[in-house]
């Protein structure tokens, strides 16, 4: 090997050996500034303040009907319209004739009975007044009172033992009764309005020919509505001791009020809350209608002792706060909510509530709380 490539190869050596040096020695350095630095973060806090507040609390439901019935005859016959169009949404008033049967079978069936009786009566009159003449007045007035195109008279009251027996013998009593028993049939062949409603549904027209049991229609009362709410849990309590709630419309006017009717006894699966059921009377000038969605406010619901936070501050009912430079896991108990904050009770005054809910980093030797305003 030539002098020249010996001497080459040397300097090429001892560069090499310098650089690697450098490189260790820059390595060794920064893992050791790496090993001694502190490991801080700053994080936004809050110091918590438990205070007394009123607490206004909503809920949202629907109205429904609390009455919904169906429109069904227990004859057979053609159906024939009554005073109004029975049509869906259409509105009738207590005691509107809705619906009614063909009876005109039946019409004159009865009224032949009723002529019936009235001839018998007028029989038994002249034996009437020979037997019994302090008795004539009242039999003669009940006779003159019956009618084929109306309903019987009262039948007279009988003191006499003999009186009562000569009547039944020649059957009056047996004809009165049957007759006044057809006459409660004829009133089912008619359909008046049990209430202040309106039509759900239609299943018949007028024409067709119906059999007993039978939907015609489906109506709802009007003037009797209520409103479902679903109720957290943790409120329940609360909301039965109130009782009562202001209803708001979709353009937050006050609209009616409803108080307590029932309450569930069971928690719904899906919402975790409790149902509980309010009626609803609209105030004057204002009109509530079925199916209409509604906010329910309570006012002065809570009254106690509470700290307001905001809502990226828990999760899973727990909170971490501050102490000694550590994140300490805290539970608590959600009262209430309002916009993008929580009422909440379990934190102590001056307790450091961490307002952005997050686990501690191991990495994270020292945490420093800097406080929001």
């Amino acid at each position: 090997m030539k002098k020249s490539q010996i001497i080459l190869f040397a300097i090429s050596l001892l560069l090499s050996g310098i650089v690697y040096t450098i490189v260790w020695y820059n390595k060794k350095a920064e893992i050791k500034e790496s090993k001694g630095e502190e490991t801080t973060q700053y994080i936004a806090i809050q110091i918590a303040k438990n205070e007394s507040r009123s607490l206004i609390t909503n809920s949202y439901g629907q109205v429904y009907p609390r009455t919904e019935l169906d429109i069904a005859f227990e004859v057979q016959g053609r159906l024939e319209k009554g005073t109004l169009e029975m049509k869906p949404g259409s509105t009738f008033k207590f005691n509107d004739l809705l619906y009614k049967v063909n009876s005109e079978e039946m019409y004159y069936s009865l009224s032949a009975r009723k002529a019936q009786l009235s001839n018998l009566m007028i029989a038994i009159l002249p034996d009437i007044e020979l037997d019994y003449p302090e008795e004539f007045d009242k039999w003669y007035e009940f006779a003159k009172q019956i009618s084929p195109a109306e309903f019987l008279p009262p039948f007279p009251v009988i003191i006499d033992e003999k009186e009562k027996m000569f009547i039944t013998t020649k059957g009056v009593m047996t004809e009165y009764l049957t007759i006044k028993s057809s006459e409660a049939r004829m009133s089912k062949y008619i359909f008046l309005a049990p209430f202040n409603g309106y039509v759900v549904d239609t299943y018949l027209e007028p024409g067709s020919m119906i059999n007993p049991g039978g939907r015609v229609a489906r109506v709802a009362n009007m003037d009797d509505m209520e409103v479902k709410l679903p109720i957290p849990t943790s409120l329940f309590d609360k909301f039965k001791q109130k009782g009562s709630v202001i209803f708001y419309n979709s353009e937050n006017e006050a609209i009616g009020s409803g108080k307590i009717i029932r309450t569930s006894n069971m928690i719904n699966s899906n919402t975790q809350s409790i149902d509980i059921f309010y009626s609803i009377k609209n105030y004057p000038g204002k009109t509530i209608l079925s199916g209409q969605y509604v906010t329910a406010e309570i006012d002065n619901l809570i009254s106690e002792k509470m700290c307001v936070v905001p809502t990226t501050a828990v999760k899973k009912d727990a909170v971490y706060v501050l102490k000694n430079h550590k994140l300490i896991q805290k539970k608590i108990t959600i009262i209430g909510s309002k916009q993008d904050s929580l009422f909440l009770s379990g934190l102590e005054n001056q307790d450091t509530l961490l307002l952005e809910y997050m686990k501690p980093n191991e990495k994270i030797k020292k945490y420093i709380g800097i406080e929001r305003q």
